[in-house]
């Protein structure tokens, strides 16, 4: 199984222990809003909040490339305030985890 579908799996299930196991232990995200960058825990926690609430809800996602170094994905992500974006994930990959996912996102509604 590719990690694109084992994070599919996690997120489909909203379990993320399963998730996270995915990341890697040197795992950094940079954000689309500020540049600003998070470690696996930050994102863990941004995960477990998400996946606990029925206000996040990500759709019509799919992957545009993966390979063992790299997966880039596609989704549309409604927000508890009613806004919506359409967003473009880069995962660089190494040893089958995400080492480094950066975002960009274009806001479709409000």
């Amino acid at each position: 199984m590719s990690v694109y579908e084992k994070m599919q799996k996690a997120s489909k299930e909203r379990d993320t222990e399963a998730f996270m196991s995915l990341m890697h232990k040197d795992f950094v995200m940079v954000s689309h809003q500020d540049g600003s960058t998070n470690n696996k825990d930050d994102l863990g926690e941004m995960v477990n909040y998400m996946f606990s609430s029925d206000d996040f809800m990500e759709r019509e996602h799919r992957c545009l490339f993966e390979n063992d170094e790299a997966m880039v994905t596609h989704s549309f992500m409604d927000f508890p305030d009613g806004t919506i974006e359409a967003v473009l994930t880069f995962n660089a990959l190494k040893d089958g985890q995400v080492i480094r996912m950066e975002t960009g996102a274009t806001l479709l509604e409000k």
